[in-house]
């Protein structure tokens, strides 16, 4: 029935964006289906050949091997507070862990590798594989082709980037493709820190989610071409990408001062969102009480999101939860989501319904990405500022009903 319920869910999502296109008449529903197909393929393939699983679960040892090396410098510069050895006893398991000073740190060392396999153009030859098949499988050019690949690796701002040179000559339908792929993917960066979060409780948390953004990025490219349909014929250019970098060793340097710079906005986004929420609550807190219990950010987000989550597989017992966990990720980010869900007793959700939320959570559409995005959109292409402003809200939608799908995706299996 579940399962059913999935694939019900999946079609009411691309239905749910072609009601909201901006020319109804000039969307191809066509597109929907080529993305389901794809979507289900790549699910089958990472999730039930064993070759390539196996190939998946060498990636979480990776991310764990890139783990215990990011310990091995905390606890050289951060002492205990890092990893070393306690001076004390501790008074439970994962009562001396500190985010600031053993998580949030693997998001340098990261992002110094993907500057060195980018120098080495091996990310490159990857990218383009996945750009093929996206450009053969929906009939976009090569510069969107490139970037929506890009973004399975980098981030939002940093995949396009790499395009700089054609954003101009883009047009609507297609500068919405790049923003909605941007907000239903995640970057490699976070994708290892995201991994040590889940890891605990998910097995195999590597796989699982660079599998999520691979079927997110699919559904991502449909949806948008549904909202927002391609008003020419696709612009068509190969992307070439050169490190800026001098060497190996400059290339490090590079990625390290990128890598401070993430850590930096992580960390301080953190502090101010939840800081932020909680002081949202403690006035909805003043409000009379509804069932017996005070209101709260996450209680208002659970109701509004509980129908769509239960519309991809999630049992209506457990979509208040679920639905809440879309709202922080959605009013927050999907880091701090993935942190709840992390911590959720074990009856709050069920094995099925905890592994559909990991997918759907897997993408960077929340109000505090789309100031991001914006900033970093309008600055390689100034001439368009005014229409990346007003596709913001779009994308976020966008973003947030493809990895919706991809959630539904996985509950079909």
């Amino acid at each position: 029935m579940e399962r059913v319920q999935a694939l019900f869910g999946i079609f009411v999502i691309f239905a749910i964006a072609w009601l909201l296109s901006e020319n109804r008449r000039a969307a191809r529903p066509s597109v929907a289906l080529i993305a389901i197909g794809l979507q289900v393929a790549i699910a089958g393939l990472l999730l039930h050949v064993p070759l390539v699983k196996s190939a998946l679960l060498l990636a979480n040892d990776a991310v764990l091997a890139l783990q215990a090396a990011t310990e091995a410098g905390t606890s050289l510069v951060f002492g205990y507070l890092g990893g070393a050895a306690l001076p004390f006893d501790e008074p439970y398991p994962g009562a001396a862990y500190i985010l600031a000073f053993r998580g949030l740190p693997l998001l340098i060392l990261v992002s110094a590798l993907a500057a060195l396999l980018l120098y080495w153009g091996l990310l490159q030859r990857i990218i383009r594989g996945f750009a093929a098949l996206l450009e053969r499988s929906f009939g976009v050019g090569g510069p969107v082709g490139f970037v929506a690949s890009a973004n399975v690796f980098f981030g939002m701002v940093e995949a396009p980037l790499f395009a700089r040179g054609y954003l101009e000559r883009l047009d609507r339908g297609e500068l919405f493709m790049v923003m909605a792929v941007g907000m239903a993917t995640i970057a490699g960066t976070m994708l290892a820190l995201y991994v040590t979060i889940l890891g605990p409780v998910l097995p195999n948390a590597a796989g699982h989610l660079i599998t999520a953004s691979l079927i997110s990025v699919p559904a991502a490219l449909a949806i948008a071409t549904l909202m927002v349909p391609r008003e020419g014929s696709p612009t068509q250019a190969r992307v070439e990408v050169v490190s800026e970098a001098s060497g190996s060793m400059d290339a490090i340097v590079r990625g390290t001062q990128s890598g401070l710079k993430i850590f930096l906005s992580v960390l301080a986004m953190l502090l101010v969102m939840i800081g932020l929420v909680h002081l949202v609550d403690a006035v909805l807190g003043l409000l009379p009480e509804v069932a017996d219990t005070p209101l709260s950010l996450g209680r208002l987000f659970g109701w509004i999101f509980s129908p769509l989550v239960w519309l991809i597989g999630i049992p209506w017992e457990e979509a208040a939860e679920a639905g809440r966990l879309m709202g922080v990720k959605t009013a927050l980010n999907e880091l701090v989501a993935y942190l709840e869900l992390a911590k959720l007793p074990e009856e709050a959700l069920s094995e099925r319904s905890r592994l559909i939320m990991t997918y759907a959570l897997c993408g960077f559409a929340n109000f505090g990405s789309l100031g991001i995005m914006i900033a970093g959109l309008a600055t390689l292409a100034p001439e368009r500022r005014a229409e990346i402003a007003g596709l913001g809200l779009k994308s976020i939608v966008a973003g947030t009903l493809a990895t919706l799908s991809t959630g539904a995706v996985v509950g079909l299996f």
